[in-house]
């Protein structure tokens, strides 16, 4: 299978670096308002490579993440007048459901942008 590689600007045939796993990371939505067409298009284009990687044999890892701080998010929580925090739940609780809707299957990982920063 060939694959636009993003780092060398090329279409390349697929070489895993560890036999038979792949490792897919993906950036999520920032979530400051409900999913939209341009949130879909990511779960469905990559959940559907996931699966034809599963298909072929490779355990697949894939993690993508939720940017849950960003001044969208901050404006927002001062627009309603509530804590960043709860703007950016509620938004992935929404986008859980879209998520869950369209079929896909779970990810290995969903870290917060906050969980990970120094």
């Amino acid at each position: 299978m060939k694959l636009y590689n993003s780092m060398s600007l090329k279409v390349e045939e697929f070489k895993s670096i560890e036999p038979g796993v792949v490792k897919m990371y993906v950036c999520g939505p920032t979530v400051y308002n409900h999913a939209h067409i341009g949130n879909a298009r990511p779960i469905i284009v990559f959940d559907t490579l996931r699966r034809f990687f599963e298909a072929k044999g490779y355990k697949v890892k894939f993690v993508s993440n939720y940017t849950d701080v960003d001044d969208k998010i901050i404006n927002k929580a001062i627009e309603e007048n509530v804590e960043e925090e709860e703007i950016a739940q509620r938004y992935i609780e929404a986008y859980e459901k879209v998520r869950s809707s369209l079929n896909t299957l779970e990810l290995d990982a969903k870290p917060k942008v906050t969980e990970t920063m120094d």
